[in-house]
Order: structure tokens, then C-alpha cells, then sequence
């Protein structure tokens, strides 16, 4: 009987994909140890953290850039595969299970494909995907080629250079779980009105200029802006334990997101803390808690958005700009005798980059190798 896979001695399989505007290492759970602990040491070390450059792992040194997903055979009924995001410290030995990663459930679905978790036949795949972080559930589909994903194709989404295969992603919120968690549509927190809604992400809607910003500037120029960091800092942190995030001064949710209006034709205009960095774009989900703000009357998105765009009857899609272009999101919202709900559609590509073994950096007990002479 063969040894067990040692992930030090024998390296990892893992697949590197492009999911959305994000780019993570996908797994197979079975790839990985039991405990909770374990994988975060070894992702920590696949993916060269801690170091603000990761030279010696395989992230990219910014935090859209160090994701991982880890995928097994779901047991939920009428579920195909379970879908764990992990967020990956960069210059801090840290590894968060509190949010999901909507960019990264783009590749979910092939990834499975790829790795034979499920099959299919025809020219497209439909899976349904439970995001193990929050109990959403997510359909995705996508074109399919003599069994095998399609990462080929003309559909273009801002913040991607070129053009992929469309997958398109539903995702409808877990049973019990409140679209707003105080069951406001506007709340006032740190002397700020906002609107704490969850569609997926965990956020926290303020007008652009209640911080000191424009709402126009660019995620360098925001970042290097101290006041408008603190301002931002003090409201999710006065936010999290409202949405029953509790303390989230170690936590990457809620995202805090700078609302404004459009400039460029859109619904209305973006820049997400995620949470302190910037991003470049705007994350899928993300932006479906954004879309159905829109549509709820009495949101801080209601009053900021486009004359006409809050109409919570309308399926026309919306348009949400973000530092790099503008991303479209459907939702549907209606209301009950007791709250809000949503579902959101919105379509992404993704592409395979790399698939193989991955072999992480020593561990940090491990003996040093012999010094020897260090070349000139």
C-alpha cells in the first residue's frame, strides 16, 4: 500500500483559474488535510504569506489575488458541489472563512468538470453550488465542449482584458438569512446614513461624500487618503456587530462601499473597500447587494442613483460603475409581510491558467538548510 501524500514531500494538485476580476488556487478537499488549522498552514505557505510580495508562493501580492477555493461532492439535497472560500492574509499570517468570493464562483463549476466531480454531456453544464461561507446557493452555467468547460468565447467583462465564455451565475440567499439585517433601509451608523444589506456580501452603503470623497477617485488615490480610511474603518467597525458580523476588527467583512452618482452612463457609481484595500473593479456579489439596494425604496443607493433606476418593480439590468468600467447585475426583489428578498443574476468568464502540483514553503519548524556561500 503506497504512502500517504505527504504536501511537503510530494507537493499539492491544484489548479490555478481566473475567476471574474479575481484569480485564486482551486482545490479538491480531498487534496488537502481534515483539520481547519492545517489548511491554514499550508495555504499560508502555497501561497507565500506572510510578505507583502509573496516571492516565495504563487499569490499575486494584492488581496484579489490571494483567494483559494476548496470544492468537494456536495450531501445537500439537490446541491452538485459544496464551494469554501478562503481569503489569504498577504503581509499577515491570516486565513478568513467569513466571507464568500463571488468572482472565484465563476470557476467553481469547471473546476468540478476539470477534476471529474460530475459530468456533462450537450453543449452546456448547469451545477448547483452551495457557498459553504454564508449557505447561499448558487446555479451556474456554462458552455461545454465533448465534456470538458469552454473558456473561449466573445463576452468581455471590464476589468479582464480580451474576452472568455460566458457563465452565467444565479445565487439566492440561504434559508432564514435577512437581506437586511436590522430590517432598515437605512440605518445611521457613526453619525452617517447607510443601508446594511446582504445579497450574497455582507456591505455597508454610504454616500461617496459623507466620508470626504468624490466617489471618482482612483483605489491608489483613495488608499493614500488617510481621512477618508479612518472614516470608512469607523463605520464597519460600528457596522459589523449591527449585521451579526460581531467584532470584525479581524474580519474582511462587511465591505464598505462608497456609493455616487453614475458619470458614465450606468445606475450609479462604486468604490469598495475590501476592506482596506480598494477594488480594482467590483466583486460579483458585491455588486448584487449594491443592485438590490437600488431597487428597495428609502436605500442610501435609492437616493444616489440614477433618476428612475429605483424601481423595485423593473427587471431591467443594472449598470453599476466601478474604477475600471461597469459591471451589469439583474435582480429581483420582492417583499413580503415581513421583509425584503432577493435573487441575483449577473454573468462572468473565467479561464484556466495553470493545473498541476504545487509544492508549498517549508514550514516554519522545519530545519534550516545548510548555509552555504551566498553568490556576489
Amino acid at each position: 500500500m503506497p504512502a500517504p501524500r505527504d504536501p511537503d514531500r510530494d507537493g499539492v494538485p491544484c489548479m490555478l483559474l481566473r475567476g471574474g476580476t479575481s484569480k485564486g488556487a482551486y482545490f479538491l478537499a480531498d487534496d488537502l488535510p481534515a483539520e481547519d488549522d492545517a489548511v491554514d498552514d499550508l495555504v499560508l505557505r502555497i501561497m507565500g504569506s506572510p510578505d507583502p510580495r509573496q516571492i516565495d508562493g504563487i499569490g499575486g501580492a494584492h488581496p484579489l489575488t490571494s483567494k483559494v477555493a476548496i470544492v468537494r461532492p456536495s450531501t445537500a439535497e439537490g446541491v452538485d458541489i459544496d464551494y469554501l472560500f478562503l481569503q489569504v492574509g498577504i503581509d499577515e499570517p491570516r486565513v478568513s472563512r467569513t466571507q464568500t468570493c463571488g468572482n472565484l464562483l465563476a470557476g467553481i463549476g469547471p473546476f468540478a468538470l476539470e477534476r471529474g466531480l460530475l459530468s456533462a454531456g450537450g453543449t452546456s453544464a448547469r451545477v448547483r453550488i452551495r457557498l459553504v461561507n454564508t449557505g447561499d446557493i448558487a446555479t451556474a452555467t456554462f458552455a461545454v465542449e465533448e465534456g470538458r468547460p469552454r473558456y473561449d468565447g466573445d463576452t468581455a467583462i471590464d476589468g479582464v482584458p480580451g474576452a472568455g465564455s460566458p457563465i452565467e451565475l444565479e445565487v439566492s440567499a440561504g434559508a432564514g438569512k435577512a437581506l437586511l439585517p436590522t430590517g432598515r433601509a437605512r440605518d445611521e451608523v457613526a453619525g452617517r446614513a447607510v443601508t446594511l444589506i446582504d445579497n450574497g456580501m455582507p456591505v455597508v452603503l454610504v454616500r461617496a461624500e459623507d466620508v470626504g470623497a468624490t466617489g471618482a477617485e482612483a483605489p491608489p488615490a483613495l488608499e493614500a487618503d488617510a481621512a477618508v480610511a479612518r472614516a470608512v474603518e469607523e463605520l464597519r467597525l460600528a457596522a459589523g456587530p449591527l449585521m451579526g458580523l460581531g467584532d470584525v476588527s479581524d474580519q474582511t467583512v462587511p465591505k464598505v462601499i462608497l456609493l455616487a452618482p453614475p458619470t458614465d452612463g450606468g445606475d450609479v457609481a462604486t468604490r469598495a473597500f475590501i476592506p482596506h484595500r480598494v477594488h480594482t473593479s467590483l466583486g460579483v456579489l458585491m455588486a448584487a447587494s449594491v443592485a438590490a439596494a437600488l431597487r428597495i425604496p428609502g436605500t442610501v443607493a435609492a437616493g444616489v442613483a440614477r433618476d428612475g433606476s429605483a424601481d423595485p418593480e423593473s427587471e431591467e439590468p443594472i449598470v453599476i460603475e466601478h474604477p475600471t468600467g461597469s459591471l451589469i447585475s439583474r435582480v429581483r426583489v420582492r417583499r413580503d409581510a415581513d421583509a425584503w428578498h432577493a435573487a441575483s443574476l449577473s454573468v462572468r468568464t473565467a479561464r484556466k491558467l495553470f493545473d498541476g502540483t504545487v509544492f508549498p514553503r517549508a514550514a516554519a519548524s522545519a530545519s534550516p538548510a545548510p548555509s552555504g556561500r551566498t553568490l556576489p
